[in-house]
């Protein structure tokens, strides 16, 4: 599957997409806000996760720009044990492309991307040490739960608190009308 935004491409990982990752995410201020990548992150980390398979409805996309194929980030869906009725959206960027809007520009397609495919409610988190990314995803329409927990990152090697959103994808156009 892909995905044209304005300025990305969000296209399928292939396995010979590895560097491209570690190039990326072998950074210790990303990974650090990351629940499921190790640190340190080595070439064996972006080996496995690029070679991974995909499930069609729970999607992973590398982020591109669009008009000249460099690698901004990945951004995906996938189910977690703590919420069974929800798809949960988590992203990275790589620094160099940090507060350029490259996160809320994947998010909305992404988000475009779940309602396509059937899902209704998606759910991310982000670590309290990390408030860009709940602007991220205030912008995009979600909308805070009111919940912190506490949240295992294995690029931590521990347990950091972490505040819960969800977004409904009611209707082709609902969310994209709060997110606007």
């Amino acid at each position: 599957m892909f995905h044209r935004s304005e300025r990305l491409l969000l296209r399928p990982i292939w396995p010979e997409d590895w560097q491209a990752i570690f190039g990326g995410i072998a950074d210790q201020g990303v990974v650090r806000n990351l629940a499921r990548a190790p640190w340190p992150y080595d070439e064996s980390h972006a080996r496995e996760f690029a070679a991974r398979a995909i499930d069609p409805h729970q999607p992973r996309f590398l982020v591109t720009r669009a008009s000249d194929a460099v690698v901004v980030g990945c951004i995906g869906l996938d189910l977690i044990d703590e919420h069974p009725d929800a798809i949960e959206m988590g992203y990275w960027i790589a620094r160099p492309y940090w507060g350029q809007g490259f996160a809320t520009e994947a998010g909305r397609a992404v988000l475009d991307i779940a309602a396509t495919l059937g899902h209704r409610k998606v759910v991310a988190s982000h670590f309290l040490d990390n408030p860009a990314s709940g602007r991220v995803l205030r912008k995009l329409g979600f909308e805070p739960t009111g919940r912190i927990v506490e949240r295992h990152s294995c690029g931590r090697g521990g347990t950091a608190k972490t505040a819960e959103y969800t977004i409904e994808l009611e209707g082709d156009a609902v969310w994209q009308k709060r997110a606007a």
